[in-house]
């Protein structure tokens, strides 16, 4: 195990709660304003570029791939965040502020999510059951092009992620290797 800096610890602590929080006061916020599934207001942005809240439960992932997937996609965001936790802390990788601050993200979004997918928001679908879904209430059009209905931790998670394939653009640096001591009385060149 690697020494990582208490700062790192920090920072990595402060942005997945503070993520995670933000996400799930969003979309307890919205969903109580605009009740459950399909409540909507107007277009807040009119344009070409339209932005309304519109509320949907997402039983899938990205643009509802994976429908039905619910409990594959739980258990995949439990496994993401214990390699999170391994490659930060056990490895050392929370020496980098870049990997830190990228990793919270992506463990802040996860967290969000899966509290969505175990049915944690305490919302139930009309058999009275609960509902198994992520929440989704942030919709865009760019022209006649709806964008997939998103979230918070989409939000984070694409950030996180985004700043992880920034990283693995970036030269590694060279390492220097180690002077080997002289013996006393050996010319040097």
């Amino acid at each position: 195990m690697l020494r990582v800096p208490a700062s790192r610890t920090v920072l990595f602590f402060v942005l997945a709660i503070g993520g995670f929080a933000a996400d799930l006061y969003s979309k307890n916020a919205v969903f109580k304003s605009l009740g459950g599934e399909g409540g909507r207001t107007d277009w807040l942005i009119d344009g070409w570029l339209k932005f309304r809240l519109y509320t949907t439960f997402n039983h899938g992932a990205l643009w509802g791939v994976g429908q039905g997937m619910t409990w594959l996609f739980a258990a995949l965001s439990v496994a993401a965040i214990c390699g999170v936790f391994y490659w930060l802390f056990l490895s050392g990788a929370a020496r980098s502020w870049w990997l830190t601050v990228a990793l919270g993200f992506i463990t802040a979004g996860t967290l969000g999510n899966l509290w969505d997918r175990a049915g944690m928001h305490g919302m139930n679908g009309a058999d009275g059951n609960p509902i198994f879904a992520v929440r989704d209430f942030l919709h865009f059009r760019f022209g006649t092009f709806d964008w997939a209905v998103f979230n918070v931790a989409d939000m984070l998670l694409v950030t996180g992620a985004i700043m992880l394939g920034l990283q693995s653009l970036k030269p590694e640096p060279k390492k220097v290797e180690a002077e080997q001591p002289r013996a006393a009385g050996t010319l040097v060149g």
